[in-house]
């Protein structure tokens, strides 16, 4: 596969603050948290419960793109 070619790559995390912490401590250029809504994505509140709707993207050396999402709890 060429480098950049998978999008929509999905890393699952039981706590998306503490992986995005530990992301950016290590180099990687990823955006905010952001909470997932009817109305698209917002920035996230330090009160937001994440679980399901907490997302944060970056991209790889490669140019892939990545989604980090919170799951804590399946319904």
């Amino acid at each position: 596969m060429a480098p950049g070619s998978l999008q929509g790559l999905q890393l699952v995390v039981c706590d998306l603050r503490a992986a995005r912490a530990e992301l950016v401590g290590r180099g990687v250029e990823i955006g905010e948290v952001q909470v997932a809504g009817p109305g698209g994505f917002r920035p996230a509140e330090d009160a937001d419960d994440l679980n399901n709707q907490g997302f944060a993207f970056f991209t790889d050396p490669d140019g892939n793109r990545w989604s980090v999402q919170q799951i804590t709890a399946r319904d």
